[in-house]
C-alpha cells in the first residue's frame, strides 16, 4: 500500500530528526562568509584555498552525511509502517496486533511480587 508521503523525500518527524545538522552547517557557513569578508590570516592564496577547502568540505560532508542518514530514517520508518500493516491484517479486522514480547508475570492485588 502507498504511503501519503510517497511524493515527499522526508516527513516532517525525520525532517525533526535532521535539523540537529543545521547547527553546525550555519556554524560553518558563518565562518566562510566571515573569512571571506574579514581576512585575519593574511593574503597568501594558498593558505586561503586550504581554509575554504577544509570549510567547504567540511560542510559538503555533513550535508551529504544529514541526507543519506535522513534517506536510512525514511525507509526505517516506511519498514516500520508496513510490519505494523502486516501485524494488523494478521490479527483481522477491527484488532490490534501487538508486537510479540516475552510474557509479563501477573501480579496479584496489593502485592508488588509476582504471583506464583
Amino acid at each position: 500500500m502507498a504511503s501519503d508521503s510517497e511524493g515527499k523525500t522526508f516527513d516532517r518527524e525525520t525532517l525533526l530528526d535532521l535539523v540537529v545538522n543545521a547547527i553546525p552547517l550555519g556554524i560553518i557557513l558563518f565562518f566562510i562568509l566571515a573569512f571571506a569578508l574579514i581576512n585575519p590570516f593574511g593574503s597568501n592564496p594558498v593558505n586561503t584555498a586550504i581554509q575554504f577547502s577544509i570549510m567547504a568540505v567540511t560542510g559538503a560532508a555533513l550535508l551529504v552525511l544529514t541526507y543519506v542518514s535522513g534517506k536510512a530514517i525514511s525507509e526505517a520508518e516506511d519498514e516500520l509502517e508496513e510490519k505494523g500493516l502486516e501485524l494488523s491484517e494478521e490479527a483481522g479486522a477491527g484488532e490490534v496486533a501487538e508486537p510479540e514480547s516475552e510474557p509479563t508475570p501477573e501480579t496479584t492485588d496489593g502485592d508488588d511480587e509476582p504471583a506464583a
